[in-house]
């Protein structure tokens, strides 16, 4: 990605903006539907797949489809990086769970301070010039909480914990089934362009 892209201001097609939307809008018509509690009653694992198939489709999206990999490509990544200042919040209701005991509490403090950190470890970028080195460490750590969290969360839905059954309810399931995915993809793209850009 060169500086023109990095620099420049250009309005997102809607079509991206309607579709993350819709995404969003998807997600909490399920929860508030009683459908993501539906399937974790019947089969939690079946919300991992819910979760794994969105980091997937936005990341296959980008690297096969030319439409997408553009409009992607415009937003850059400074902007890409400064999403990940969401993960503050998340974290915090990860904690708030975690002290409240609706969430398993080694799932719930590990993703919690972890995505705590890695927002604010995004916030760098509004300090300093987002040079491939900086958002090279940025998203390394990123990526390690992400490993971390969703790793730890997956056991704990294999394992059937009933806790589990939170994430299927607003506001978590903001978080797994639309956040996570979002993240997941950029961290992705990232490393790949900066890999792409360093040859």
């Amino acid at each position: 990605m060169n500086d023109q892209i990095e620099d420049t201001r250009a309005v997102l097609p809607s079509w991206l903006n309607l579709s993350v939307a819709a995404w969003g809008a998807l997600v909490i018509a399920a929860s508030l539907s009683g459908l993501l509690g539906a399937l974790g009653d019947v089969f939690m694992p079946g919300f991992a797949i819910l979760v794994a198939g969105g980091i997937i489709i936005p990341t296959v999206s980008y690297f096969a489809l030319p439409l997408v990999r553009k409009a992607v490509d415009t937003i850059g990544h400074r902007r890409l990086t400064l999403f990940h200042i969401w993960r503050i919040p998340a974290g915090g209701l990860f904690l708030y769970y975690a002290y409240t005991g609706e969430l398993p509490a080694v799932f719930a403090l590990l993703a919690g301070i972890g995505d705590v950190l890695a927002g604010i470890g995004a916030t760098a970028v509004m300090r300093y010039e987002a040079t491939a080195q900086l958002l090279r460490r940025i998203h390394l750590f990123g990526f390690a909480d992400f490993i971390i969290a969703v790793g730890t969360g997956l056991t704990y839905t294999l394992m059937n914990d009933p806790l589990m059954i939170t994430l299927t309810t607003l506001p978590m399931a903001l978080i797994p089934l639309f956040g996570v995915g979002l993240s997941g993809a950029s961290h992705i793209i990232i490393f790949s362009n900066l890999k792409t850009s360093a040859k």
